[in-house]
């Protein structure tokens, strides 16, 4: 995952060619976006509803709050700007992702969530990606090896418990670790995802997930439900999974109950297409996936992220707001976007819908509900 440039002038013909599909698409994707979901995927099963604290909170937020908890948001330096921490402020943006331009040094770093944190009053999410090796933001914490280069579970463990102090000292709270995707030859994952098949790197996720436990720093499986039979990376281009569902169950899910049975409280939604699960809509917009499988069928009560939504996998389909709708449609929680410019716009949008549909509108304060949930569990202030 790469940060992305604010909307040049292609992108934003692209935003204004698509306002009046944005309108049109309202009522429909409000309750699911394409033929293949079922009829009752829009009401979420009670043993997988967020806490009732965290829903009776959601609740006396206004709807522009509410959007606010969903959006996790990129910018650029070392310091965060105006315009974010007044974002921050009035809770019209919920957390912040940090990329190497912004986490120079330990000390720039730390100077920096602190800002972040006091233009929050303290309730921001601060993720970053710190899976090991040369995947870490982070160059000066663990974990110092590549999952790929961790075939113990001790090791996984440990390293994820260096991980979380580390990431702790920095003012991070989100690592958006561990890969739970099963790699090999050929994959896009090889060297990031854990070696072995399906019931190894299961057992090294549940190990890493574990050494989180107990710390402020919340891990995020990735990418659901399984991207380690691609050869191509979803930020670089459109990636399609022709794998019967029989083949995932068997090779990409077991890594993700593990960890979800370990209490991973995030899961990153894939950006690609899965034939075998959902012939027409991408993971990260897919109500079969996210609240079918992964909710229904996984039990997974914590926070649904996707991957970032300027990938080009999702691009390619659509304008970022109607791509933000469909995800939150579908079951997704949290967006990431990783360009500047995205966010306001984004947040319109889900304002025009939530406005239109009331269960859309539900269905945004079900996705603050589980966000504040997640912070609480963190200890941040004022959630």
């Amino acid at each position: 995952m790469v940060p992305h440039p604010p909307p040049g002038p292609a992108r934003r013909r692209l935003v204004a060619l698509c306002t009046v599909a944005v309108i049109a698409l309202i009522a429909g994707i409000a309750v699911g976006a394409g033929g293949d979901s079922d009829d009752d995927a829009s009401t979420t099963p009670a043993a997988v509803q967020p806490p009732a604290k965290a829903v009776a909170k959601a609740k006396t937020l206004s709807l522009r709050r509410q959007i606010g908890e969903v959006l996790m948001v990129a910018f650029p330096g070392t310091t965060p700007p105006g315009y974010l921490q007044r974002a921050l402020r009035a809770g019209r943006v919920g957390g912040v992702i940090l990329f190497g331009g912004n986490a120079t040094s330990p000390q720039v770093t730390s100077a920096l969530t602190h800002q972040i944190q006091r233009a929050a009053r303290g309730r921001a999410l601060i993720a970053t990606d710190q899976e090991g090796g040369s995947i870490r933001i982070l160059d000066w914490a663990a974990p110092d090896k590549s999952q790929g280069a961790t075939p113990t579970e001790f090791e996984a463990k440990r390293q994820a418990t260096q991980a979380a102090r580390d990431l702790t000292a920095a003012g991070v709270n989100v690592t958006l670790a561990p890969v739970a995707d099963v790699g090999g030859s050929g994959s896009v994952m090889q060297g990031r995802a854990f070696p072995g098949g399906a019931s190894d790197v299961a057992a090294l996720t549940k190990a890493a997930v574990s050494g989180y436990d107990g710390t402020k720093v919340a891990p995020t499986l990735k990418h659901f439900p399984g991207l380690g039979a691609a050869g191509t990376n979803t930020d670089d281009g459109p990636v399609t999974i022709s794998s019967p569902a029989a083949a995932i169950t068997t090779r990409d899910l077991p890594p993700f109950a593990a960890g979800i049975k370990a209490g991973a409280p995030l899961v990153m939604a894939s950006h690609a297409l899965y034939t075998g699960l959902d012939r027409r809509n991408i993971a990260s917009q897919s109500k079969p996936i996210l609240t079918t499988l992964l909710r229904r069928k996984l039990g997974f009560k914590g926070v649904v992220i996707t991957d970032s939504m300027e990938a080009d996998a999702v691009l390619k389909r659509s304008s970022i707001q109607i791509a933000a709708l469909r995800s939150i449609s579908a079951g997704a929680d949290l967006l990431l976007l990783t360009g500047p410019g995205s966010w306001p716009i984004v947040a319109k949008q889900l304002q025009v819908a939530a406005t239109r549909s009331a269960r859309f509108r539900a269905r945004i304060a079900e996705a603050a509900a589980r966000v504040i949930a997640l912070k609480r569990s963190l200890g941040l202030r004022g959630v």
